[in-house]
């Protein structure tokens, strides 16, 4: 891999985008369609950096519950700060949490890169909706409303409860339905060069 390294560096050269990093995945047993998918999401700048403002903003509450979104978050992290530009790196505690989160990928089998991509973008938005409920009920943070862990827009007292907006619906302007497959506008993530791709096909 470090041979690889070099050799990436040097064809890239003074094209190397500045402050980036290029990691790949470990592969824990046809985990593939997992790694596939988190380099998408890491290549995709607008989420990316909400991510890392996330774990900046939540890193120092060491008595918070371990879950997809803080495993996400620390790996993202983990990648962004490595002194080299290119590598490999582990996404161990990542796929753990997601075997003991989801019995379908608990298996060695192959799985599917948008089954999955749907799961872990409806449990995000899950995790922020309720930390965002959470903080409401905090009488100290009832004043405030941080965009980095729930909705990016607030609804007035008194006012009919429409469902929370989440940096990740607006990072891919998604609609979440439950029990329904996500609907992709793959048009607004320019980053991850979706467009034009329908919603039931995942190129990675």
């Amino acid at each position: 891999m470090g041979a690889a390294s070099s050799r990436l560096e040097k064809a890239l050269g003074e094209q190397f985008p500045e402050g980036e990093r290029y990691f790949g995945l470990e592969n824990f047993g046809n985990t593939c369609y997992c790694n596939s998918v988190l380099q998408a999401l890491y290549f995709c700048v607008p989420f990316r950096e909400q991510l890392l403002e996330y774990y900046a903003n939540n890193k120092s509450a060491s008595d918070g519950e371990e879950n997809m979104l803080t495993c996400l978050a620390d790996l993202f992290s983990q990648i962004s700060n490595q002194k080299k530009k290119t590598g490999v790196i582990a996404p161990k505690r990542f796929i753990q949490r997601l075997k003991k989160q989801n019995e379908l990928f608990r298996s060695y089998m192959h799985q599917d890169a948008h089954e999955f991509l749907n799961f872990l973008l409806n449990e995000l938005v899950d995790i922020l909706e309720k930390e965002c409920k959470a903080n409401k009920e905090t009488p100290q943070n009832s004043s405030s409303n941080k965009s980095s862990n729930g909705p990016i827009n607030g609804q007035p007292n008194g006012s009919h409860k429409e469902p929370e907006t989440t940096w990740v619906h607006k990072c891919f302007q998604v609609s979440f339905h439950p029990f329904l497959p996500i609907s992709f506008v793959y048009e607004s993530c320019s980053y991850c060069s979706l467009g034009d791709v329908p919603h039931s096909i995942l190129f990675l």
